[in-house]
């Protein structure tokens, strides 16, 4: 008989028995997997231990649900969604596949994450496309800036605009509303990068008015690398391109191997939906993971979880600016997300000062210059007594430049 897991609850880490890390603050890199995640997983490769192809109604079953789950999660119908190996390839196959008009106009943002660039830049050379760039830090703050910034951009006449639900340096939350409002208004496209966000803000695609949106799974999901889901509104996945078409594309693309002689044809039509993105054999593992990973996440309600990491970035905060860290933490509330990105102070090299607090048990990160905390539903408030502690040991002992 197998144990019975304990229910998932704000601030208790009981389905990790097995990290680390004192204080594990790394979920906007990768989230380690609960014991739920490692059952779902062992309990399907026992199934196709077992039972081989056998194994694989169970898993078509299972995908269908997670499709469905997830489309729960952005506020999408669950025929919106398909799924990628990761958010870049969300990214590039709707970037390959919208029907574009040379010299057609994509807005990009500077600071974002390059997977949310390099394959607008690769559709620009490909298809003769012009891209303007505004500066993601325009919209730190007061929303004016950023807002009229591109909606100058959009007078221009944009056909699309990219942008991150939250900005992996310093954990802006993007006013993806407004940017969504702004874009109907001037008959442009919204994308968004979700990986950042989906888990830990709320993110509802109607209400955002977003047309497309690509997140993967290992972050704040909590699941493990190589799978993503990209959405596309319904109307903007019919007038795609297939250009990352493949043999699962098609409609009823499986009955030939199931339903006898006479059904392997080649023409069958492309599906028009979000999943013609589908286009070969699917990572199922993966798909357990994510499924055992959304459920804790999907009980205990993004809104509370996003409470529940900004109470614990708050404090963690007030301890960094007592010990003289600058904050790139917006004072907005509707700005912040689940990461807390500050600055050493005077004096302080970042490069010891992260390998300092990784020896004393502190998982973070420092990308593009910053030290980053990321907490999540697991993370307790109580441990930012030793992460402030192990902050005053490592700068004690000689994290300083020379």
């Amino acid at each position: 008989m197998e144990p019975t897991l304990p229910s998932p609850r704000l601030g208790d880490r009981s389905l990790f028995p097995a990290l680390e890390a004192r204080a594990y603050l790394n979920h906007a890199a990768i989230s380690p997997p609960s014991q739920r995640v490692q059952a779902a997983v062992v309990e399907l490769m026992s199934r196709y231990a077992a039972q081989g192809v056998g194994a694989l109604s169970h898993s078509l079953e299972q995908r269908e649900r997670l499709r469905q789950r997830l489309a729960a999660l952005v506020g999408a119908a669950p025929d919106e969604l398909g799924y990628v190996a990761n958010t870049t390839a969300g990214v590039r196959a709707v970037a390959l596949c919208v029907p574009w008009r040379a010299r057609d106009r994509v807005v990009l943002l500077d600071g974002e994450f390059p997977a949310n660039v390099t394959p607008w830049q690769r559709a620009a050379e490909l298809f003769g496309l012009r891209l303007s760039w505004l500066r993601a830090q325009d919209f730190f703050g007061s929303l004016g800036a950023g807002l009229q910034t591109l909606e100058d951009a959009l007078r221009l006449g944009a056909r699309m605009v990219a942008v991150s639900a939250v900005q992996f340096q310093t954990g802006l939350r993007m006013p993806l509303a407004e940017i969504g409002a702004l874009c109907r208004a001037h008959g442009a496209e919204l994308f968004v990068d979700a990986i950042q966000g989906c888990g830990v803000v709320p993110i509802d695609v109607e209400a955002m008015q977003i047309d497309y949106l690509s997140c993967g799974s290992h972050k704040w999901l909590m699941g493990l690398e190589g799978v993503a889901f990209v959405y596309a509104r319904r109307e903007r996945a019919a007038a795609l391109r297939p250009v990352v078409a493949g043999w699962l594309s098609h409609e009823e693309g499986l009955r030939f191997l199931f339903e006898g002689a006479g059904h392997l044809r080649y023409d069958r039509p492309i599906r028009a939906r979000a999943d013609l993105v589908e286009g070969g054999a699917t990572p199922n593992i993966l798909f357990a993971a994510l499924e055992a990973s959304v459920e804790p996440i999907a009980a205990l309600g993004v809104p509370a979880i996003l409470e529940h990491v900004g109470a614990y970035d708050d404090a963690l905060e007030r301890g960094l600016l007592e010990r003289g860290f600058g904050s790139e933490r917006s004072p907005i509330p509707a700005q912040r997300s689940g990461i807390l990105a500050v600055q050493p102070p005077a004096g302080v090299e970042l490069g010891p000062l992260h390998q300092g607090l990784q020896q004393r048990g502190i998982a973070c990160t420092t990308p593009d210059g910053r030290l980053r905390f990321a907490p999540h539903w697991p993370n307790s408030l109580t441990e930012i007594d030793a992460v402030l502690a192990a902050v005053d040991e490592t700068i004690a002992s000689g994290a300083r430049l020379t």
